[in-house]
């Protein structure tokens, strides 16, 4: 399998890590022109590159592996990555939460939903 390493221009985000699960895409970008001459950016298509196998901070480049058939990016798509959530999940951090709710309001407001994540800690 080929690998393909990019050299960004701004600093790489310190989530990213090699030899993970961390697979990166692109998004396939497009220029749409207004008739008032106003131009916006936008993803056509999301394209998977494959797995990111090497990661170098300090000259902001990341490597990957890609199948022999995958379309390479152009200079203007949009670079990113994903995690595994299997191997990456998260979960609330602390012992209690404290939450005071207020209405200054001198009209009438409603409250439609409120929610919250808890779980037993060891005993």
């Amino acid at each position: 399998m080929p690998s393909i390493t990019f050299t960004l221009t701004h600093p790489l985000n310190q989530a990213i890590q090699q030899g993970t699960t961390d697979v990166a895409y692109y998004a396939d970008t497009s220029t749409y022109t207004f008739s008032n001459s106003t131009t916006v950016d936008f993803a056509d298509t999301f394209v998977r590159l494959g797995a990111i196998t090497a990661v170098n901070y300090a000259t902001k480049q990341i490597t990957c592996d890609v199948a022999d058939n995958t379309i390479l990016p152009a200079s203007n798509d949009f670079l990113f990555f994903s995690k595994d959530n299997r191997a990456n999940m998260t979960s609330l951090l602390g012992y209690y939460a404290e939450v005071e709710v207020k209405n200054n309001s001198t009209e009438k407001a409603e409250l439609f939903a409120m929610g919250s994540e808890i779980f037993e800690s060891s005993k």
